[in-house]
């Protein structure tokens, strides 16, 4: 039993061509993909110039891989793991992007992998795992289709139109809601073309979504995969059951692929939601389903005035940072309308449930978050 990083090491000598992509590999691919390949990855001009991960851990540069990057240790790891193995350390790589348009708010980043077998693996980067990065997530989520939704179906369509065959899409956060997206709004021809789609607790989209053909066409090609005490991964609608997945941290911190736990070539599965994480899906449904956009957007802005008052710019920070984060929250929580007073205090008690019930506060101050 391990993680990612535990299961390349342990797996990494055997070949895409005597065992083919599974859903773990489908998330290590999806985690790789928020390092920093601009240095070594040719991008959509500089095609058919392929790099491999062997090639870039030799690269006199490589410790650019990880710049500003959160996690940094755990991808330095994972890449080592990677570079060591026969099944990631061949696999090639082209088509790399990353575009920042500050005026916009837009951040989009994609890859291309080429496996062993020949097969592809069109990889869509996610948000970080800063609290603007959740505020991403959740915007993706609640308003209409975005830049980034936008880049990644042109991407799939430039890229589709130079490789042979078919191919596999996916993403982890942010990064999965734009596979989804992109397979589910691409032409017929691409669609036939798509082996896989893999969502990896990614955000949904409003149930109008879900009613064109198109959809329900591709549907049967996706794997959704959740942590036991998702948030990000249970908001708005899916139409798709997931596969819910054992975690080694608690609450909202299992957003972080690190912490999903693997055993052999599968992750280790679980029956159901843990309890917070159900009340959390509960209050978020309560409260936004009936909401228009902009609403939707005026809710997300009061809870994140909540987080920031904190000073945090994770959300483990707030969690370490225990009483005095609370007291911060607290105080911000009472500058705000009754009604959205409210609102956020449900939705906090959602999220940060685990966190809530671990501090030494009075049974009485608890009740004021928790039910």
């Amino acid at each position: 039993m391990g993680n990612i990083i535990d299961y390349v090491r342990e797996h990494g000598d055997i070949s895409f061509l005597q065992e083919p992509l599974n859903e773990v590999d489908s998330l290590v691919l999806c985690q790789m993909v928020y390092m920093n390949f601009g240095r070594f990855v040719p991008g959509l001009e500089e095609r058919n110039q392929l790099i491999s991960i062997q090639d870039i851990y030799h690269h006199p540069d490589r410790d650019h891989l990880l710049d500003d990057y959160w996690y940094k240790q755990y991808n330095k790891e994972l890449f080592e793991a990677a570079a060591d193995s026969r099944r990631f350390g061949t696999l090639k790589m082209n088509y790399y992007v990353n575009v920042i348009n500050v005026d916009d708010e837009t951040q989009f980043s994609a890859i291309t992998y080429i496996l062993e077998n020949k097969e592809t693996y069109i990889a869509y980067r996610g948000t970080d795992a800063t609290i603007i990065g959740w505020k991403e997530d959740l915007n993706l989520a609640f308003s209409k289709p975005l830049s980034s939704q936008h880049l990644s179906v042109a991407y799939m369509d430039k890229v589709s139109s130079w490789i042979a065959g078919s191919f596999y899409a996916g993403g982890h956060s942010k990064g999965g809601n734009l596979a989804m997206y992109t397979a589910m709004q691409c032409d017929d021809a691409l669609q036939e073309k798509i082996l896989s789609v893999y969502d990896n607790d990614g955000p949904g989209f409003p149930e109008a979504f879900f009613s064109s053909e198109k959809v329900e066409k591709v549907l049967p090609k996706v794997t959704r995969i959740i942590p036991e005490a998702s948030v990000i991964g249970m908001l708005l609608n899916h139409q798709k059951d997931p596969l819910i997945v054992a975690s080694t941290q608690k609450g909202i911190l299992q957003h972080d692929a690190f912490t999903w736990e693997v055993m052999g070539p599968s992750f280790i599965e679980k029956e159901s939601l843990t309890r917070r994480a159900a009340a959390s899906d509960r209050s978020l449904h309560k409260w936004i389903d009936h909401m228009d956009e902009r609403q939707r957007e005026h809710l997300i802005g009061e809870l994140f005035s909540v987080l920031e008052a904190t000073g945090a710019e994770t959300i483990s920070q707030i969690q370490d940072g225990g009483l005095k984060s609370l007291a911060a929250m607290v105080r911000q929580l009472d500058k705000l309308e009754p009604r959205s007073k409210i609102m956020v205090q449900e939705l906090i008690a959602g999220i940060f449930g685990s966190w809530l019930e671990l501090l030494p506060l009075p049974e009485l101050d608890k009740k004021r978050f928790l039910p």
